[in-house]
């Protein structure tokens, strides 16, 4: 009886007609998350970097939130624009690392439909509000470059709140759609996610029906936000490169571009592994299943952490405000 059902679903999904996720006729009732395949037996071992890794993340992250919040000083472009990057950083990682560490430390890996989408949700909607925000800070190296006399007239508090709010109405105006659409789906041939995590392209890759819309809605929304980004950022820094060889002195060239390393390496953490990644996948050879996975992880879990390391270290400013705001002041110190 039951194979019947599930063939009649089948059939009902492939002919188009909706079945809701949540049916109790649904083949399926949950997704089943992946660790790192290959690698079962050392998931205990494995949790123990990533475990210190959340931390890192969590400690410098809200850090940086802090201080940047606390600071008057550093309410400007840059420190502002430092703010947005870790709390989208601090977000990636809410949505990713507890999930992971439930299945290395637990082996749990049921997660409700539900739950799943949710979980894409957020995960995908910080992985393009932090793509945006590294286009801001690549306008603000321009403008900081470009025109140094005219940054603060510029870029100014109000300019800034603006630019957040309308990365955070276009982030919000793309991702909204997808979890929406994706309840219109069968899951009935297989629910075991590729992943620690639910993915929109992994999660329709399940679909017995028809993700025709899904795929070329979650294609678009790519190529009009990271792709368009990755872009921008790449003509800014043609910009900034124009405007650094047009500097007289060697030692000033040296200087203006020194100030864009941090957010260099902000561009290349973020950007990089998605690209081996998409590259891998059309062109390369077949690779073992866990380097996928170790490679989107990398993706998401990587800029978390390195970026305010890289921020504080290669910051003079933010380094030194971060000490102040530790280390208490001795007694009848002014302030």
């Amino acid at each position: 009886m039951s194979q019947i059902m599930h063939f009649i679903l089948e059939k009902a999904c492939n002919s188009g007609i909706m079945v809701p996720v949540n049916s109790t006729n649904s083949k399926f009732s949950t997704f089943l998350l992946t660790g790192i395949p290959g690698l079962e037996a050392l998931h205990i071992w494995i949790s123990i970097p990533f475990c210190a890794m959340f931390f890192i993340t969590l400690v410098g992250n809200m850090t940086i939130m802090t201080v940047i919040w606390r600071e008057q000083t550093l309410h400007v472009s840059m420190y502002l624009s430092l703010a947005m990057l870790a709390a989208s950083d601090l977000g990636l990682s809410v949505f990713t690392f507890p999930t992971m560490l439930r299945i290395f430390w637990l082996d749990s890996r049921e997660m409700t439909f539900s739950s799943c989408f949710t979980q894409m949700f957020f995960i995908h909607t910080f992985q393009k509000f932090e793509s945006a925000v590294i286009l801001v800070m690549a306008f603000d190296r321009y403008v900081a470059i470009s025109h140094p006399l005219h940054y603060s007239s510029i870029l100014t508090n109000r300019v800034i709140a603006r630019i957040g709010l309308a990365v955070f109405v276009r982030t919000l105006a793309v991702e909204v759609p997808l979890p929406i659409l994706l309840r219109r789906l069968c899951f009935c041939h297989s629910n075991v996610l590729s992943h620690s995590y639910g993915l929109h392209p992994d999660i329709i890759k399940l679909s017995c029906s028809s993700s025709r819309i899904n795929s070329s809605l979650g294609l678009f929304v790519v190529l009009s936000t990271m792709g368009l980004d990755f872009l921008l950022i790449l003509l800014s820094y043609v910009l900034i490169l124009k405007t650094v060889l047009s500097i007289a002195s060697h030692g000033g060239r040296l200087k203006a571009l020194n100030t864009c390393i941090s957010h260099l390496s902000a561009v290349v953490l973020f950007f990089t592994p998605i690209i081996c990644l998409s590259m891998l996948h059309r062109f390369g050879p077949r690779l073992p299943s866990y380097i996928y996975v170790l490679m989107a992880n990398m993706h998401f879990l990587i800029p978390p952490v390195m970026n305010p390391i890289v921020y504080v270290v290669k910051t003079k400013q933010m380094w030194e405000k971060i000490l102040r705001f530790f280390i208490k002041r001795r007694p009848g110190e002014s302030k």
